[in-house]
């Protein structure tokens, strides 16, 4: 297991996408985890996804860190594309870690809308690199994704695997940020490291994901597709697993180390934060249907075999994702194991009460 070298307590952490699923899900885990910490956190708030959705989960914060007391959470409302403002941030902040989670996500609407991810994914994640490089932290920690593994055919992915096959502009931001990432660790020995998320899923989540549109879907009695007819497998990892691992890994920094030639050998890492058991779409959905009827979200009798309907692959989509954990397991001693069972349980509680 690697040696926990970051201690967070008393620390100031910088939390880009503070509002986003997983930003705002770290932001609280943090703030319960280490006492004292002190927690900036950034988020444009664009409407790509419903902002009450966004408002809701920095509200829950709010709650949160009034009964820390010895801790403090500050939230900044802006753009990481806003150079001058990120620029200002870090002079101020003095800031101990960076965690970015601020990206453009989504793989179809990179389709329909590259501008606003070469603007977040690519200018962004470089205005984070400068800042990093003006006023050094001790760890720069940073979402990629499982869609950099792209066409991949070996399965399970593996960070060792080539991944020069993206299928979407979306995955190809993502593939950039690693690349960025590790010519800033070479040339400026910042650590950093490139965390891939596989599907992430829960409570609050965001509804352009298949699981929050499909019952949104559901109770209006749309129809509902399901791609590949059937044949997509997901790797469903539930927010909390994905959270815990970016704690233990913010603790972790890569080591600093020069080579035989006297130069810094890249402090630089990636993993994998996956369940490691991917699920068909088909029994995703069963499983899905029953947790909506449970918690009363859709009456007992709902049709379902009549709201679904199997369709072909879209652009952009790859029929299976698939994570080798190995390399985290070994590191951290940390596995993903929330089942798709108890993870929908909690989204279909949660949607019942947020939308009732």
């Amino acid at each position: 297991m690697k040696e926990i070298n970051v201690e967070l307590k008393n620390k100031k952490i910088l939390v880009t996408g503070a509002a986003g699923f997983v930003g705002a899900n770290l932001v609280k885990e943090l703030l319960k985890s280490f006492s004292p910490i002190h927690i900036v956190g950034i988020d444009n708030l664009n409407d790509y996804y419903d902002v009450s959705i966004k408002e809701y989960r920095l509200k829950e914060l709010e709650k949160l860190s009034a009964s820390c007391s010895e801790s403090t959470w500050r939230f900044v409302k802006g753009s990481i594309a806003d150079k001058g403002l990120i620029d200002s941030l870090f002079e101020s902040e003095h800031f101990d870690a960076v965690v970015n989670l601020a990206a453009q996500a989504g793989v179809r609407y990179s389709i329909t809308n590259p501008d606003v991810y070469i603007e977040a994914n690519i200018i962004g994640f470089y205005n984070i690199l400068e800042a990093c490089r003006h006023h050094p932290v001790e760890h720069l920690v940073y979402a990629s994704s499982s869609s950099v593994y792209g066409s991949n055919k070996k399965v399970p992915y593996s960070t060792e695997d080539k991944v020069d096959n993206p299928v979407s502009l979306y995955a190809a931001t993502k593939k950039s940020n690693e690349l960025f990432a590790h010519a800033y660790s070479k040339l400026y020995n910042i650590p950093t490291t490139g965390l891939r998320f596989f599907t992430v899923y829960g409570p609050a989540g965001r509804p352009d994901m298949a699981y929050f549109s499909f019952t949104n879907k559901l109770i209006k009695g749309e129809t509902i597709d399901i791609f590949n007819y059937g044949n997509c497998k997901r790797d469903f990892t539930y927010v909390d697993d994905i959270v815990e691992g970016v704690k233990r890994i913010l603790q972790s920094a890569p080591v600093k180390k020069n080579g035989d030639d006297g130069l810094p050998i890249p402090p630089y890492a990636v993993y994998n934060i996956g369940n490691s058991s991917p699920e068909n779409l088909l029994d995703f959905v069963d499983t899905l249907s029953r947790e909506l009827v449970r918690a009363k979200v859709l009456p007992e009798d709902f049709d379902f075999e009549a709201h679904r309907r199997l369709v072909p692959m879209q652009a952009g989509d790859v029929p299976v994702t698939f994570a080798d954990t190995s390399d985290l397991e070994r590191d951290f001693g940390f596995k993903p194991s929330t089942s798709l069972e108890k993870g929908l349980r909690a989204f279909a509680e949660w949607y019942s009460e947020f939308y009732k």
